[in-house]
């Protein structure tokens, strides 16, 4: 068995210390390639699923408004935050913030028929918000 199905954390060390020589012929590539790709796509999720709660709340706040909560505004205030913290951190992922939403719409659509007891059709069947609008822009 080796270090990485042993040990993750040993073997990033590992790995890292190895780059650090120059040491690249003892790294583990095919492992390594796995990581780095898995952490790209894990940015990707987090910026999915964190417009997906954002837009499921903007669509609460907006076609319920006599139910608004301070719950919901700090939830569509937290979303938007570390959204912009995430994109500061991966700028590249601006990029897929269009497809992001178009992604995710339907599900938050959903969700958002299901917290306010409202009819999926009383909510738009695309997304009514800009991406200024989305972002609080």
């Amino acid at each position: 068995m080796s270090l990485y199905e042993q040990d993750f954390y040993q073997w990033t060390i590992e790995q890292a210390n190895l780059l650090k020589a120059g040491a690249l012929s003892q790294l583990d590539i095919e492992n390594l390639i796995e990581e780095v790709e898995s952490m790209g796509k894990s940015q990707k999720k987090e910026l999915f699923s964190r417009m997906a709660v954002l837009l499921m709340h903007l669509l609460k706040w907006d076609y319920q408004t006599d139910q608004r909560s301070g719950s919901w505004k700090s939830t569509i205030l937290t979303q938007r935050r570390e959204l912009r913290f995430l994109l500061q951190d991966n700028p590249s992922l601006k990029r897929l913030i269009p497809d992001a939403v178009i992604s995710v719409y339907s599900d938050s659509r959903l969700s958002a028929a299901a917290e306010t007891g409202l009819s999926e059709s009383d909510f738009p069947e695309s997304c009514p918000y800009t991406v200024e609008q989305i972002m609080g822009e």
